[in-house]
């Protein structure tokens, strides 16, 4: 008796959702595409939302910038709920042991007395401002329009969360709970503040969700971490003995410099849409780099002296470079 093995290859009948099929074509649809693409709620909505009646649950007209197709964006790095989950835990894992040495080698207490006072007085009152990152990335979540828009900006949220507990656990570990009381009465009361404050403030009550994006995530993030903890904090306090701190805030580094990324393609896609658009969003950069760069001179020039101004000029040189690049002239 002879047996002959043969392989047979079946061809599913369907090889992706009928939704991703017409968006995507007759192809295996990738994880990312299944959790992003058509799935915002358009129809059937039960309600007009009792503190605005007058408009849908979900609307897109609640925003200037006017899309053909709100799913054109894409996350480039393809960020669905596993796979942000399992990098952010990777990042965690890192952060995690950057602080177990710090600690354990005790590499904070080589820090000078003063130098440490500045980095206090710098990063603990952050927090505060990342908090506010975290609320207006959530707001967009919820009035924004489209998937592939509104998951990003819900994951971003939760980023500027973390960011406000490292810099909580960067000022437990440097100046204990103290540290804590002094920087939340800096943010409230200390004048050198009080401008950054206004600014976060004043962008919690701004309603449209992609002048929201702009005015956060384009504005305040994009001039912020990188002239505090890349021009500051891995440059100025590492080169005078702080090195510790730039291992301990090495997240924020990173997370910023990949969210930039994400942040670039939705303004690119946005502005490429039309002229009106990008003239819109050119507006919106002006109208809100100009009182960030006034609200974060203060600070910095109170850690670093006069090379605040060189610095925040280089700072919102590279922004605009960005965003050149990405269709739009500021």
């Amino acid at each position: 008796m002879q047996i002959d093995l043969k392989t047979v290859a079946i061809e599913p009948k369907r090889k992706a959702f009928d939704h991703l099929v017409r968006r995507f074509g007759d192809k295996v649809a990738s994880r990312y595409q299944e959790g992003s693409y058509d799935i915002q709620a358009t129809e059937n909505l039960h309600y007009r939302p009792t503190w605005a009646p007058e408009q849908q649950l979900y609307d897109p007209t609640i925003s200037k910038i006017v899309m053909a197709d709100w799913h054109a964006f894409k996350d480039p790095r393809q960020y669905y709920y596993s796979s942000y989950v399992l990098a952010r835990a990777r990042q965690q894992e890192a952060a995690e042991g950057a602080f177990s040495l710090v600690e354990s080698r005790a590499l904070h207490a080589t820090i000078p007395d003063d130098l440490r006072a500045s980095i206090l007085s710098l990063l603990v009152p952050l927090r505060h401002a990342a908090w506010g990152g975290n609320q207006n990335n959530v707001l967009i979540a919820g009035y924004g329009f489209g998937t592939p828009f509104t998951q990003p900006c819900l994951y971003h949220g939760m980023d500027n969360l973390a960011v406000a507990q490292y810099l909580s656990r960067l000022g437990l570990l440097l100046g204990g709970t103290d540290a804590l009381v002094a920087g939340k009465a800096a943010w409230m009361e200390a004048e050198c503040w009080q401008p950054l404050r206004r600014l976060v403030e004043d962008t919690l009550v701004v309603r449209d969700p992609f002048e929201l994006f702009v005015a956060q995530n384009v504005v305040i993030d994009g001039l912020l971490y990188p002239a505090v903890f890349e021009a500051v904090v891995d440059g100025r306090f590492a080169m005078t003995g702080a090195a510790p701190v730039s291992m301990l805030t090495q997240f924020i580094t990173d997370w910023s410099g990949e969210a930039r990324k994400w942040v670039d393609s939705v303004v690119k896609v946005a502005a490429s849409e039309s002229p009106e658009n990008a003239a819109t969003i050119a507006g919106w950069v002006s109208e809100w780099s100009g009182r960030a760069m006034a609200a974060l001179l203060p600070p910095v020039e109170q850690a670093i002296g006069s090379d605040a101004d060189a610095v925040l000029g280089q700072v919102l040189a590279d922004l605009q470079a960005r965003l050149a690049k990405a269709g739009v002239k500021a």
